[in-house]
């Protein structure tokens, strides 16, 4: 299937419309927003802390850096390609209606082309000053992003943000990767944790923009099912993060700081999960279940749990 084929309603006007005029300045802001730079700041929580873990402290700084720079590229390269599949439905959903494309403040041939220029900067980088693994790693985050995640599985199945999510987990496998190059089981452990951690986190803020989803013929789980059947779900997903999270104690070996930030964490977010199906097998339904809160607290969870990653091994060489 052809890209072009998955925005049918917006190919004439694509092929007729030139950009809105803007400064300059505003030029480099609409491709910098391509690149969704808040998706992408997500991600980078979960590499770095994975480097350190790998090195066992602190990682050589220049792999450091230039992991973090490709992996910035490969990423930004992903969702400035999702932005040119996706610009039809950007532009029926409140949430997304200020994006480049969905303004057309960028061709849809300028945000392709930025983000096919981006995905090969970032696998030659990884290939030419990291190493071969960590490259195809980025190639495959890529690829499925695209191609699983936002053309086969976005628009079809409400499972798309559970499979989908695998794209977001990569970075974790990438970092350790670009360390050590090769794998082990604990980023996979980590990948697991980011793998459960997703659904509830996309489907609380799905749930606030159910409207948005539905206009868009988006088929999110909040779209298809109702409130209980989706914090139900939330509650199991949240109740794996926290499991996974404990496993990584032993797999890694790990000191007992992380085991109890893991802990302490675990029980915040499913508590909360638990707090918020409750409410709704109370009666407590749209805006007044407030599942904003676990949002929030569920992206505060996932920056602090790989903090506590980041610090545990500086932790252990004191202890040693």
């Amino acid at each position: 299937m052809a890209l072009a084929d998955r925005a049918p309603r917006a190919e004439a006007a694509d092929q007729t419309e030139s950009p809105r005029r803007a400064t300059p300045g505003q030029y480099v802001r609409a491709y910098v927003a391509l690149s969704k730079p808040r998706v992408i700041e997500l991600l980078l929580i979960t590499t770095i802390p994975v480097m350190f873990v790998a090195a066992g402290g602190v990682p050589p700084l220049w792999t450091a850096v230039a992991t973090l720079v490709f992996g910035t590229m490969s990423a930004a390269s992903a969702n400035a390609m999702n932005c040119y599949i996706d610009r039809d439905i950007d532009r029926e959903m409140r949430r997304t209606r200020q994006r480049p494309g969905a303004m057309d403040l960028v061709t849809p041939r300028g945000a392709l082309a930025y983000g096919l220029a981006l995905a090969v900067g970032s696998t030659l980088g990884f290939l030419l000053l990291v190493n071969v693994l960590s490259a195809v790693l980025s190639v495959f985050a890529i690829l499925f992003y695209i191609f699983v995640y936002t053309m086969l599985l976005k628009r079809r199945t409400a499972q798309n943000v559970v499979w989908g999510g695998i794209a977001g987990c990569m970075p974790v496998l990438i970092g350790w990767a670009a360390v050590t190059n090769s794998l082990d089981w604990a980023p996979f452990v980590l990948f697991l944790v980011v793998f459960f951690w997703t659904p509830p986190h996309t489907w609380t803020l799905a749930m606030r923009y159910r409207e948005d989803y539905a206009a868009a013929k988006v088929p999110m789980l909040p779209v298809v099912a109702g409130d209980r059947r989706v914090l139900l779900e939330c509650v199991l997903y949240s109740w794996a993060t926290a499991i996974v999270s404990l496993l990584f104690w032993p797999v890694a070996g790990t000191t007992v700081f992380y085991g109890a930030v893991a802990l302490v964490l675990g029980a915040l977010l499913v508590v909360q999960a638990h707090r918020l199906l409750g409410r709704s097998l109370a009666g407590v339904s749209g805006a007044r279940l407030k599942t904003m809160g676990f949002f929030h607290l569920s992206n505060a969870y996932l920056a602090l749990l790989f903090v506590a990653v980041t610090i545990d091994p500086l932790i252990g060489r004191l202890l040693a």
